[in-house]
């Protein structure tokens, strides 16, 4: 049996952390801008010595992830080779959630923002709940997803995203599933490079039909608005070079396979 005093304890926390899953993207943001610190500690696991702190308003208390890695190199020897102006930049992670609410993928990238942190200045994201395994995890178990068709018109959308960011550190250990088979993608520290083409246009298959059309609306503008604080003139312009080349491989794929086989509708999870 539980003592008393332990069950008041289960019961304050219960109280301080169950409005956390009902808060909005929007809301979450607020909370991780503006919540204290309560403890932080390294994370063992990456190469960028990443923390995870307990935040707290008064409120809520939730867990978030640190990252103030901000580093740049003329070149850097990297698992798919040299890299020549690498960066490796908590700027980036920031970049990633903002250019997602743009096309609608905060549904896919946790909230993150630019503040100070114990340690200095960096990015410091939501950590998001009720993840049963990341996607090495999954592979080294043998667990294949429930719903394969779910599962891959997921899969699809990481691709697009992947190339549109030009991201070079995509890992299996970077993408979350949660127990009800959702898929988040977290840290895009080594993302947004200059490059105007895409890393590999073979990663793309299909794409939905929102997600196509948000990127083709995306405007320059909007997106220095939006991205100047974290990006530079040349890693925005790579973006919208890689916006339009990705709009363009789509258009030509629906043009000689027919919509139907190229496009499809995704319910938002």
């Amino acid at each position: 049996m539980i003592g008393k005093p332990v069950q008041m304890m289960l019961l304050a926390a219960a109280v301080m952390t169950a409005p956390a899953a009902e808060l909005t993207q929007t809301e979450r943001e607020a909370f991780l801008r503006n919540a204290r610190f309560v403890s932080t500690k390294t994370l063992g696991m990456g190469v960028t010595q990443s923390r995870k702190a307990v935040m707290e308003d008064g409120t809520i208390q939730h867990a978030a992830h640190i990252q103030s890695i901000n580093e740049a190199k003329a070149s850097f020897q990297t698992v798919r080779g040299t890299e020549l102006n690498f960066r490796d930049s908590y700027k980036y992670n920031v970049a990633a959630y903002e250019l997602a609410k743009l096309i609608g993928l905060d549904y896919m990238v946790p909230p993150s923002v630019e503040r100070k942190a114990p340690g200095g200045m960096g990015a410091v994201t939501w950590w998001v709940d009720d993840v049963a395994f990341t996607d090495l995890e999954r592979r080294k178990q043998k667990v294949e997803p429930p719903d394969m068709n779910k599962w891959n018109k997921q899969m699809n959308i990481v691709h697009v995203f992947d190339q549109l960011i030009y991201n070079t550190d995509r890992n299996l250990g970077n993408l979350l599933i949660t127990k009800d088979w959702k898929l988040w993608m977290i840290d895009h520290t080594r993302a947004f490079r200059t490059f105007r083409h895409c890393p590999d246009m073979r990663m793309l298959r299909q794409i939905d039909s929102e997600l196509l059309t948000r990127i083709r609306n995306l405007d320059g503008a909007t997106v220095v608005q939006v991205l100047k604080p974290y990006l530079t003139k040349m890693e925005i312009d790579g973006l919208l070079a890689r916006k339009d080349a990705i709009v363009g491989f789509f258009d030509k794929q629906i043009a000689a396979q027919g919509q139907a086989a190229v496009v499809y509708e995704w319910a938002r999870l």
